[in-house]
């Protein structure tokens, strides 16, 4: 224990499997890597790429197919485009505006995965609710679900598709899912409520890849213990959960600015996070409330924008409905913004209260920082631009972002590898930044 024991001491609990029994595995038996990162900065542990790099080389040889990106996801908006309920979310017609909604803002993928009120699945099940019932098939369409119409559609407008998935729906039958999934046109899913972690659910999650990777599928692993950097074996793996992400503003307040930075400087240190970004109705502690449909969030817009950077997420979503982005400002931003990086650097970081990251792509900078607890003076250093002047542009708080934390302000300026941008934030605020080269 801590304090008694002058030699440091690592112990490592085993999640036993169903039998009580917690490895059965023939010898000679190799144990998975235990690591303690140390650092003498805190953002030098978010920078480190020891855990994925202890994973084995990648088993796919052809990663041509593999396209990160951002991707819409209607269940945390309430399954609605314009805030309040309509046509079916799974219709067509309702399918038809997203599509069209992620074509003009270059956004690479739309997913459909449940029917709203009692998320039902997409799939063939009798039972409500999500978890499967004995007649569950994932192999065929749910009735009236158009999804050969939709998919044509979606390809007219080179725009790919995304589903959901229960494990439970995948046990015994991975591979003749997975055939039939690629059959349909699927290009990726989430595959939700693992909610174990003993040696059959590894195991089981690593099938899932393995077959997904050969019918050429992306997966997004949610209800799911933290990252180990298995996306390096399998770089069909977009995502992981395993954190309390901001689904959870639909019925509680525990997903506060302290919160999305400590998740920062604890949860991420392990590797990729799918964290539902991309809620663009931002209030007050003091009006918040959780609800189902249109769910608010915690945090200035600017603070929501800088997860974008902060956060590793290759597939990100932009998860509020569409009619919550169009003409708003912020927007041209979470357009442009890339998901997959050359270059991390962390610039600052106090756990629970600053972040703010530096990430490059080709000649490209982009900047994020998030704030929380109080407003505060930042002077961001630039020292990691190459030599000349950059064109800056920045989206900040606005000075009146404490109270309409969805105001933010615009701007421009050059700089150079010598200077420092300085920044103001609000309460619970944030920032971001778009460098590039030249400066003409």
């Amino acid at each position: 224990a801590p304090g008694t024991d002058p030699q440091p001491t690592l112990v490592t609990r085993l999640t036993p499997r169903a039998d009580g029994s917690k490895v059965v595995r023939p010898l000679p038996l190799n144990t998975p890597w235990r690591v303690v990162l140390i650092g003498d900065r805190p953002g030098a542990l978010l920078e480190s790429g020891t855990l994925y790099a202890l994973n084995e080389p990648s088993v796919i040889r052809d990663t041509s197919w593999i396209h990160p990106g951002k991707i819409t996801f209607h269940w945390w908006n309430g399954d609605v485009y314009d805030g309040k309920p309509g046509e079916p979310i799974l219709s067509f017609n309702m399918a038809k505006r997203y599509i069209d909604f992620c074509a003009a803002n270059g956004i690479p993928t739309h997913s459909m995965s449940s029917t709203e009120g009692t998320t039902d699945p997409w799939y063939h099940q009798s039972k409500h609710g999500t978890e499967p019932g004995p007649d569950t098939d994932v192999t065929r369409p749910r009735e009236g679900f158009e999804l050969e119409r939709i998919r044509k559609y979606a390809e007219s407008k080179n725009i790919r598709l995304w589903t959901w998935v229960h494990q439970g729906a995948l046990r015994g039958r991975v591979e003749e899912a997975f055939t039939a999934f690629e059959k349909m046109g699927w290009s990726g899913m989430m595959v939700d409520f693992f909610d174990h972690d003993d040696q059959g659910s590894v195991e089981f999650a690593e099938a899932i890849l393995e077959s997904a990777a050969r019918h050429h599928i992306l997966i997004h692993l949610h209800g799911i213990w933290k990252p180990t950097g298995m996306e390096r074996t399998y770089p069909n793996l977009m995502n992981h959960e395993g954190a309390l992400n901001l689904e959870y503003l639909k019925w509680s307040d525990r997903c506060t600015p302290e919160h999305n930075l400590m998740m920062a400087a604890t949860r991420l240190i392990a590797g990729p996070m799918d964290y539902h970004l991309g809620g663009f109705r931002a209030v007050t502690r003091a009006e918040f409330k959780p609800r189902g449909i249109a769910p608010n969030v915690l945090g200035t817009r600017c603070h929501h924008l800088a997860m974008y950077v902060c956060f590793d997420n290759p597939n990100p979503m932009v998860a509020d409905y569409p009619a919550a982005y169009e003409g708003q400002p912020g927007f041209e931003f979470l357009r442009r913004v890339p998901t997959w990086w050359d270059e991390t650097r962390v610039l600052k970081m106090v756990p629970g209260e600053l972040l703010v990251t530096a990430r490059r792509k080709g000649s490209s900078w982009y900047v994020g920082g998030m704030t929380a607890r109080r407003p505060q003076a930042l002077e961001i250093p630039l020292s990691f631009l190459g030599s000349g002047r950059h064109l800056a542009r920045t989206w900040s708080d606005a000075a009146d972002a404490a109270t309409e934390p969805n105001h933010l302000s615009t701007g421009t300026t050059l700089v150079t590898r010598k200077e420092g941008l300085k920044i103001q934030t609000a309460l619970d605020g944030g920032f971001v930044v778009e460098i590039t080269p030249g400066g003409q």
